[in-house]
Formats: C-alpha cells, structure tokens, sequence
C-alpha cells in the first residue's frame, strides 16, 4: 500500500491520494491553526473502523443470500484526555439497519467483523475497548 500526502499552501491542509488515485482532504483543528478542510487524521482512523466493519458486515451477508437494502452506522469514540499520544480509550458502533433485515444474521455478522476480520477495529482494540449495538430502523 501507498499513500502520498501533498500539502495544500502553507497550512496543516494536506490531500491523500492513493495507488488508484482517489483522494482524500485532511486538515487539523482550527485551534491548532488548521482550516476544517477536511476530516482530522484521527477521524479519518475512526471512518476507517466503520467502513472495514460496514464492508465486512455487507460481505458477510451477502454470502447468506441476504441483501442489505440500508445500513447507516455511527460512531462515538472517546480519546484519553490531557496526555500526548491522545489513544482512543472506547470505540463504541451502532449498526441502522432498514426494517426487513434478519436481526440475528445481523448480529452475527457485526460480531463476526469486531471480533475476527475487521483489521482496523483488530488494530485499535489494543488501546480501546470497542463495543456496539444494532438497531433497525
């Protein structure tokens, strides 16, 4: 994998790009001088654990024969406070599901990506402790 950040002007404003050519925006914090022109790194790490899990949980399902018609999920993670690295202490998902979704394949499912393929949640969970729920809309 390979990833190339280019600054954009002077600022803590950067654009990703990887191998394929698709770009992100990343930018800092405004009370450290950055422009909200993008997602912070440490958000970004958080996308990431809800997008590897999403696509695992969708995969997962799929393979049952069961089409995920709407899946929205959100996200509270708390960071340490007042120390320098600012780990993530609780990551905490919760899967939306549309009505018409079998609840427990989808909890087997969600199960199966936090707890044995998500590499992203199987990275952070060293430092945080990840927990979720699944409601249906």
């Amino acid at each position: 994998m390979i990833i190339e950040l280019n600054q954009q002007g002077s600022s803590f404003h950067f654009f990703a790009e990887n191998e394929q050519k698709n770009t992100i925006s990343i930018d800092a914090s405004p009370a450290i001088g950055g422009q909200n022109k993008g997602p912070r790194p440490m958000e970004l790490l958080i996308m990431g654990v809800g997008g590897c899990s999403g696509i695992d949980v969708v995969s997962i399902l799929e393979k049952q024969k069961i089409k995920v018609e709407g899946l929205k999920i959100k996200i509270d993670a708390q960071r340490e406070e007042a120390v320098v690295p600012s780990l993530f202490k609780a990551i905490h998902l919760t899967f939306i599901f549309k009505s018409g979704i079998d609840l427990g394949k989808a909890q087997r499912a969600v199960g199966l990506s936090l707890e044995k393929y998500c590499s992203a949640a199987k990275t952070l969970e060293k430092t945080a402790k990840i927990t979720y729920k699944i409601d249906v809309e």
